[in-house]
This record gives structure tokens, sequence and C-alpha cells, in this order.
């Protein structure tokens, strides 16, 4: 699993599913605002759909 946390103190996180690789958000009391709707194949697509969806950090393993 490969983790940031951004400016605004959300975490992010990129995991490897049942189905491919996934994104979550989580916000600094717990709560997940944020969440890939599918998997993705590639982890490099992964990471992209969470850029386009707000994560400005990078992801460090």
């Amino acid at each position: 699993m490969a983790s940031c946390r951004d400016s605004n103190g959300d975490l992010w996180e990129l995991y490897e599913g049942k189905d491919g690789w996934r994104w979550r958000r989580t916000a600094r009391n717990g709560n997940i605002v944020g969440a890939s709707t599918q998997g993705y194949s590639k982890k490099s697509d992964c990471i992209n759909n969470a850029e386009r969806n707000g994560m400005t950090c990078m992801l460090k393993d």
C-alpha cells in the first residue's frame, strides 16, 4: 500500500484489491470522503484517476 497526506491533512491511500488497483481519501477526522469506483489493472491509471479527483501529494510505499 502506498499513501501520502495532502496540504489539508487528508490521507490518500493506493492499494491493490481483488479487482485491481484502488484509491481512497480519508479526512483528518477518519471519515472516508472519496474512493475509486472501480479497480484499475494498471497502477498508473489508478494514480491518474486519484489526481483527477484532487490528489496533490506524492505517494510513498
